[in-house]
Formats: C-alpha cells, structure tokens, sequence
C-alpha cells in the first residue's frame, strides 16, 4: 500500500487542510472496511442514492448512522445456534462490514430500505436561501442612505 503525504501541499495552500484530511481518512477507511459493492447515483441536481449489496442480511442486523457529515452503514450477522454446515463450495460468504462515507454540507438522509438483497439509502442536498446564488440589481437603491 502506498502511502501519500501531503503535508508539502498544506504549506503551499491555505484552506486546502480540511481537504487533504478527507482524502487521507477516506483511503484509510477503504482499507479498513472489509469491501462491499456499493453505487451512488444522482438523480436530478440534488438527490443522491446509495445501494449496497447486504444479500443474507435481515433489517435487524444492519445499523446505520448519520453523524458530523459522515454516513455509516455497518452490518453485524447474528450468530445462530444452528448445527455446522459442511461447505462443499462456498462462494457465498456473508461476513460482518462497516462502509462509510463522507456526506458534502446540507445533505440528509431521507429513507433507507431493502429490496432483494439491495439496501436503498436515498440522501438529498437541501441548500438553504441564505446560500442560494441571487442576482444583485444595480442602482435599485441608495446606499449611502443606510
């Protein structure tokens, strides 16, 4: 695994920090996080959902967490009492995950489901007023009177 340092960048460029640290927590927890497929896909110009392959999972035995911009889905397999199975191939295997992900400034998640083996988790951008672009009237009104 190859390891970058961007310390060399955070002196050259101001404000950059907070975006070096995600990249370099994001390549961290990709490597930590056992892998699980995933897509995200936008719909329309802010509405987002990410569908994760959680097949052999029941709804009890996923947690999902959305805190300081980050989403976490972690699925935990109960165990059973049942009689060991002996494999004569196992291509299948259901194992234990945690996948996070990053989530921008105003995203929330809205729902979540499952449906044949695909967890749904459906996120949407709610950019408030104050932050909206506007268009500024010139010689509308007088500002030296203010």
């Amino acid at each position: 695994m190859r390891t970058v340092n961007f310390a060399p960048l955070n002196r050259s460029f101001i404000g950059f920090d907070q975006l070096t640290s995600l990249i370099d927590t994001a390549t961290r927890n990709e490597i930590q996080t056992s892998s699980i497929p995933y897509n995200i896909e936008s719909f329309e110009d802010n509405k987002y959902r990410i569908t994760l392959a959680v097949a052999g999972f029941k709804d009890a035995e996923l947690n999902i967490e959305s805190k300081n911009k980050a989403l976490t889905v972690k699925g935990t397999k109960e165990t059973t009492e049942k009689a060991a199975s002996k494999f004569v191939h196992q291509g299948l295997k259901v194992q234990d995950f945690e996948k996070s992900f990053q989530l921008g400034d105003h995203v929330k998640v809205l729902a979540a489901n499952i449906e044949n083996g695909l967890l749904l988790i459906d996120l949407e951008r709610e950019i408030p007023e104050a932050l909206k672009p506007r268009q500024i009237q010139i010689g509308k009104e007088d500002l030296a009177q203010h």
